[in-house]
This record gives C-alpha cells, structure tokens and sequence, in this order.
C-alpha cells in the first residue's frame, strides 16, 4: 500500500508542477494540499516520509487524533465545513480554516483565538455555483463577511475558497474558479488587504483550477485512492 501511495503522490506532485508551468505560472505558486479524510495515520505518514507537510481534514474528530499521533511540523488544514460549536477546537487544531462562511461564524473564531491568544489562517468559503447541497456564503452576503474579516485581529484572512459542481463541464469549472479569483480581487482593492490564497481544485478539476489561479488545491483521491465511507 505505502509503494502505490508514494507512486500516486509523485505523480500528483509532477502534474501540479506541470499544470502551474502549464498556466505561465511558477511550481511553486502552487501548494498541494495532500487531503487525508478517512485514511489512517500510516497513510499520512508514508506521504509525509515522500517530504509532504501540508494535509487537510475534513472533520475535527479525524484531525485532533491525527495531530496527536502524528509529527508536530505538519501543516494541518481544516477544509470541511465547520459548525460555531466546534470553533473551539478547530482553533486549536488547525493551522488554517477554510471553511468560514457566516459572520457568526467569523466572529466566534475571533473571539477563541484571542482568548488562547492564538493567530490563526482563514478562508472566506464562497457558494458560487449556487449549488443548495453546498456550503459556503452566497453574493449577498459577500462583502459583509469580507469586511468583517478585515477586522479581525486574531484571525488572518488569507484569502477564498469555494467547490465547482462534480458534474460541471470544463467551462462552468472556469466559471466558477474563475469568479472565485475575480471576487477575491475585488475584495482586496475593497479593502486594501493583501489576499494571497485561492483554495480551489479537487482531483478531478484541479487542473482547471490552477489555470484560474489556485495556490492551494485539495487532493485526496488522486493521492490515497477511493475512500470506504462505510468504515
């Protein structure tokens, strides 16, 4: 299992570096979020041993277990989406939090954070497919949580993410990655911040994803193979 999870993971690494230079942009513009959700600790480790320091988890019961057994200097990413009452432990567990889409939300990290006297990484998670079984903020309420984050002391907004439909043709995955980097820029000129970080990009729209501007994508199936959610 650990020769056919390096094999993936190289190969994954070689075509983010490939599919950036493909776009006219530098490999290194580009991380590689090694998405672990429902695999084991021996899983992550064989990945980490390849030189991988950055994962994803989708849910605090899998990341805080996963952080314990795991080395310290791995980069955790909490990508999945996050319920106000478990504020507290994402705030102690992950380094960056994608998934922050309400104001409420927003402002209850804010609150933790500096009660722990904690600086933590955010993403604004945008709905912009308007899909109803995903989550993240809609147009309305965009500029509202944008200005909230910007004034936040305890949390540092990084930047967007949003998900493209599974079933969407490569031009509404331009649509959507793309309008993700145009809002994103609208915001930083709004609000006169620096917001270096695009999340989008799963295994199998990452390409396209890179193409509209992604800095980090989240690869887990392409990398650990098919998940047994039954387990």
């Amino acid at each position: 299992m650990n020769d056919y999870l390096i094999r993936q993971y190289e190969q994954v690494k070689a075509d983010v570096a490939a599919a950036a230079v493909k776009a006219g942009r530098r490999p290194g513009d580009v991380r590689l979020i090694a998405v672990s959700k429902t695999f084991p600790a021996a899983d992550i480790a064989a990945v980490y041993d390849c030189g991988q320091r950055l994962f994803g988890e989708s849910k605090l019961q899998e990341l805080e277990p996963k952080t314990a057994a795991l080395p310290a200097d791995i980069e955790w990413h909490l990508i999945g989406h996050l319920q106000s009452n478990k504020a507290a432990k994402a705030v102690a567990c992950a380094s960056c939090i994608h998934s922050v889409d309400s104001v409420k939300l927003l402002e209850r990290l804010e609150r933790l954070a500096g009660e722990v006297g904690r600086r933590v990484d955010i993403l604004l998670e945008f709905n912009l497919s308007g899909e109803s079984s995903k989550f993240g903020a809609g147009d309305a309420d965009a500029m509202a949580l944008a200005q909230a984050a910007a004034c936040c002391r305890n949390l540092r907004w990084r930047g967007l993410m949003t998900m493209a439909p599974l079933d969407a043709d490569e031009m509404g995955l331009h649509r959507v990655f793309g309008g993700l980097r145009r809002l994103r820029d609208r915001m930083a000129a709004a609000f006169g911040v620096e917001l270096p970080e695009l999340s989008m990009g799963m295994s199998g729209d990452y390409h396209v994803a890179i193409a509209e501007g992604a800095t980090l994508v989240r690869i887990g199936t392409a990398i650990f193979g098919k998940r047994d959610y039954m387990k």
